[in-house]
């Protein structure tokens, strides 16, 4: 039996998605991730998944997906192509640098 492969790259994030990424003093980490995705000539989806970190029990039953796919809650997480991820702000924009969409 063949199986069909979504070979989207998709951006997981906060209700936030990918603003606040120029917010002075605490910019936010979701929109750090989109922007430097965007900067680097990168295509991507983005899903957002329920709840904040800053409020309790926020995202109890909203984070399933990416638990599945990382083992852990919190977002960014960018799902590549080829299945892997690549989990939090400071290593998406280290991916995002060092893969540009254009090389």
């Amino acid at each position: 039996m063949w199986l069909a492969y979504d070979a989207r790259v998709v951006l997981y994030t906060c209700p936030a998605r990918t603003h606040g990424a120029s917010v002075p003093l605490f910019p936010h980490p979701c929109g750090v991730a989109a922007q430097a995705l965007e900067r680097s000539g990168h295509t991507f989806t983005v899903e957002t998944v329920g709840g904040f970190k800053t409020i309790p029990f926020s995202r109890h039953g909203k984070r399933d997906e990416i638990i599945a796919l990382t083992g852990q809650p919190d977002v960014p997480v960018l799902a590549l192509e080829d299945g892997t991820t690549v989990q939090g702000t400071s290593a998406i924009v280290e991916w995002a640098a060092a893969h540009s969409a254009a090389a």
